[in-house]
């Protein structure tokens, strides 16, 4: 005759078995939960990074100067230019103190800052290159005068661009670049050289200037610049290259080449949307590379003036966002804060529907 006890061991190891069975369900719906909320983040974090990141353009203007705007969290920072001639006001002497009182304010902010390194001008009495560039005979005059389209109906002006094509000029400019990236690399967000496109007089060019001479010197200058700042972000802007069009001497398909074997990010200003002389020149290439290559496109004051073909409007900013966004693949996106553009078209958008927040106003 069995036991009590032996009676109930099956039952008891049934009763086991089912609590043991139990558990590791239980365990199973807890990690099936823990995957379903990671996927969640993680899809909500790829949204939020789909965003672009916004950084106001002030031209030359202090930091200080727009504190008020830098406390809406979802500007990242600003982009100043810093001429060459302000950061070496006498050769082989640097004064960097103006862009160590904008990151001091922009620190107190919590904000980031782009330079603008600025070798060229866009005004008939402006020169962005030191008085000894211009004044010493080693430079051979150190800048050539160039003509600019400032904008749909506005009357052609000229500036200067410094001789970069001439290797003592670059020399120097190279000098300068290497003394930056000593003080401020990784110290700033990022850093970019201006807008590759020139235009002279054909009849009468510069001194020793050819179409590849410059493209040539303007590729060296990237490089530098890249090898110099290993940790913040180097960008080129680029928009087309003198003797060109449609990649016929392929200058443009050769850098945007070059940049995305450098791990170098291209980007430029003249943001006009389809614009039939950007689609024959850098448009097509942001486009292709979307989402291969590190892109920062500048919405500036000049391409306010043109007209949408489509509805006779002037171009807007849900026009100039989602092309810079959905078409040429924009992450950076440095935008004028030129009156009243600004606070009509930018300001009304400046959340977490547009722009990468660090959180919701």
């Amino acid at each position: 005759m069995q036991s009590d006890q032996s009676r109930l061991g099956p039952l008891i190891y049934c009763d086991e078995y089912i609590h043991m069975k139990k558990k590791i369900i239980m365990k199973k719906i807890l990690l099936l939960q823990i995957i379903l909320c990671l996927i969640f983040l993680n899809t909500a974090s790829f949204g939020k990074s789909n965003l672009p990141h916004l950084f106001l353009f002030l031209g030359g203007d202090e930091a200080s100067s727009h504190k008020s705007d830098l406390k809406n969290s979802c500007i990242t920072g600003v982009q100043i230019i810093y001429s060459w001639k302000q950061l070496e006001p006498k050769k082989g002497v640097y004064d960097f103190s103006k862009i160590e009182k904008d990151l001091d304010t922009l620190g107190k902010a919590h904000k980031k800052l782009f330079i603008q390194l600025q070798d060229r001008s866009f005004e008939p009495t402006i020169y962005n290159v030191p008085d000894y560039i211009r004044e010493d005979k080693t430079y051979h005059g150190g800048v050539a005068m160039q003509y600019d389209f400032p904008g749909e109906g506005k009357p052609i002006t000229s500036g200067w661009v410094a001789r970069v094509w001439d290797p003592a000029v670059r020399e120097r400019f190279h000098l300068l670049i290497r003394q930056l990236a000593t003080r401020f690399d990784g110290k700033i967000d990022g850093i970019n050289l201006p807008e590759t496109a020139v235009d002279f007089d054909t009849k009468n060019p510069p001194e020793d200037f050819t179409f590849d001479k410059y493209f040539y010197a303007e590729l060296e200058n990237v490089g530098v610049l890249k090898k110099a700042f290993q940790k913040s972000i180097v960008i080129q802007y680029i928009n087309f290259f003198p003797g060109e069009w449609n990649n016929d001497h392929n200058y443009m398909s050769r850098l945007f080449s070059y940049a995305m074997q450098h791990q170098i990010g291209l980007g430029g200003p003249d943001v006009v949307p389809y614009r039939n002389s950007q689609m024959k020149n850098s448009y097509p290439f942001f486009h292709k590379l979307k989402g291969k290559l590190l892109t920062g496109m500048a919405i500036q004051e000049p391409d306010y003036t043109y007209k949408n073909p489509a509805t006779g409007d002037y171009y807007k900013f849900s026009d100039f966002y989602n092309f810079t966004k959905n078409y040429l693949g924009a992450s950076l996106l440095f935008w004028n804060v030129q009156e009243p553009f600004f606070s009509d078209q930018l300001a009304p958008k400046l959340n977490m529907q547009y722009f990468s927040c660090t959180t919701a106003d």
